[in-house]
């Protein structure tokens, strides 16, 4: 069992600790939520500060693990709840002052090559984070190849959708489509050579299968509206994304119900006074990794981090953000 929470700790890189710790001031204590446990890195350089408690959340099994290694060492600091992060708000009874995402695949993830995220892996389509109610192996062998196209093209911003999702249907009418590796072929088969992409052909279309298997959009939309909901006054939310969709989500939630946010007409009297605004005034500042730490984990090289500032107002629920990312939502809920 040691070994392999060893091994797991060392297959994990938290992106931008430094940058995390810095803006959340663990030193001054507090109540932190770290919403993507994954390998444990966030919470356990929180820990390291007498005063903070830690709430940890994650859909994957295999963080427990990791969990009870950090549960022994801070048993009344620490604890672990396997759920999906959008249900934080749930288990949180009282207000906190720190809230962190940091979204998509953890390296715990990736580099396990049974669960198919990878496209070296030889195994069956997975791509299940967790708490799953579909596959990738059900959702390319089930859905309609209009159904495809969507998800393929709008969740993985995929320009060759069409083709992918045409030969997928063409492939699985033959054969049904089981491993990851047939799924490879198939894309590399549909897409046209690009030789001065460093980008593998088939990111666009496993990061658009893996978004919709897990309903990361829906997770992320609801996560972070919880989460805003829990926090104090003046406390912070930090969120780290990997792409675009997710990175727009973030920004208009902290542009669009902060105190600076864009007045209709310039002869509206100022937001101060508006208890939709949930966050004192947004700077947009979006902070990356340094050189030095993309060099270390050239997976962090796409990270973007913003974080802003619960105001003194009581919570509204922002349905403008769901009216906004709507058809993101609705794309999640086709049937499978």
């Amino acid at each position: 069992m040691n070994n392999q929470t060893t091994s797991l700790e060392y297959s994990h890189f938290p992106v931008m600790l430094n940058e995390i710790i810095n803006i959340s001031s663990p030193s001054k204590g507090g109540k932190f939520v770290d919403c993507t446990f994954g390998g444990g890195g966030y919470s356990k350089e929180i820990l390291k500060f007498p005063k903070t408690n830690v709430q940890a959340f994650d859909r994957d099994k295999k963080t427990l693990i990791l969990s009870k290694k950090l549960k022994k060492e801070y048993p009344n600091r620490f604890k672990f709840n396997q759920i999906k992060f959008s249900q934080l708000a749930s288990v949180l009874t009282d207000n906190v002052d720190v809230v962190i995402f940091d979204l998509g695949l953890s390296s715990i993830q990736l580099n396990d090559l049974d669960r198919g995220f990878s496209f070296k892996s030889k195994k069956d389509l997975d791509m299940a984070m967790g708490l799953n109610d579909i596959s990738a192996l059900e959702a390319v062998n089930n859905l309609g190849e209009g159904d495809l196209r969507s998800i393929i093209k709008i969740f993985g911003e995929e320009m060759e959708a069409s083709k992918i999702a045409k030969n997928i249907v063409r492939y699985r009418n033959q054969k049904r489509i089981t491993s990851t590796s047939t799924l490879v072929q198939i894309i590399e088969k549909s897409k046209k050579k690009n030789f001065f992409s460093k980008i593998n052909p088939c990111t666009k279309t496993f990061q658009a299968l893996r978004i919709f298997v897990n309903k990361e959009i829906t997770e992320l939309i609801n996560g972070i509206i919880s989460a805003t909901k829990v926090l104090k006054p003046g406390g912070k939310i930090l969120v780290i994304s990997f792409h675009s969709i997710e990175d727009k989500i973030v920004k208009y939630l902290f542009t669009k119900f902060s105190k600076n946010k864009a007045k209709p007409s310039r002869y509206f009297p100022d937001n101060k006074n508006d208890t939709s605004v949930l966050f004192d005034e947004y700077k947009n500042k979006v902070l990356r990794p340094t050189k030095k730490e993309i060099d270390n984990n050239s997976r962090s090289r796409s990270a973007k981090l913003r974080f802003a500032t619960r105001s003194k107002n009581n919570f509204e629920y922002p349905n403008d953000l769901i009216k906004k990312f709507k058809r993101y939502l609705d794309l999640e809920e086709i049937n499978v």
